[in-house]
């Protein structure tokens, strides 16, 4: 299955409701990506533009959009930004369909 990167950052409402009531939203995490036939793999908080990160498993797409909709839709986030990331493998074989492929750059003088 695809995995992709979530960065969250949590509206003002959520951090106080968090601070009133301090909780590890991970089962909440847990259960979201499980009831879209996906896998949560981690969940880490950070300094910075956004407040944490999450890592989830899902089978496309549409799924984690899906998701991250659903999560945006309650109020708890001011802002998300998804990353669909690669394997090593997969990347591999992306290099090799990149070396048959022929492209003029603007720069090369070719047309």
């Amino acid at each position: 299955m695809p995995h992709y990167m979530v960065q969250f950052a949590y509206s003002a409402d959520a951090w106080q409701a968090l601070m009133r009531k301090p909780e590890d939203r991970t089962a909440a995490l847990e259960s979201l990506a499980k009831q879209s036939g996906g896998r949560l793999v981690s969940v880490f908080y950070h300094f910075g533009e956004f407040d944490g990160t999450v890592v989830f498993e899902a089978p496309d797409d549409a799924t984690v959009n899906a998701i991250v909709m659903a999560v945006l839709g309650s109020g708890a986030l001011r802002a998300s930004r998804t990353t669909r990331l690669f394997t090593p493998k997969e990347v591999v074989e992306a290099l090799g369909r990149a070396g048959k492929i022929a492209y003029a750059s603007p720069t090369s003088g070719k047309k």
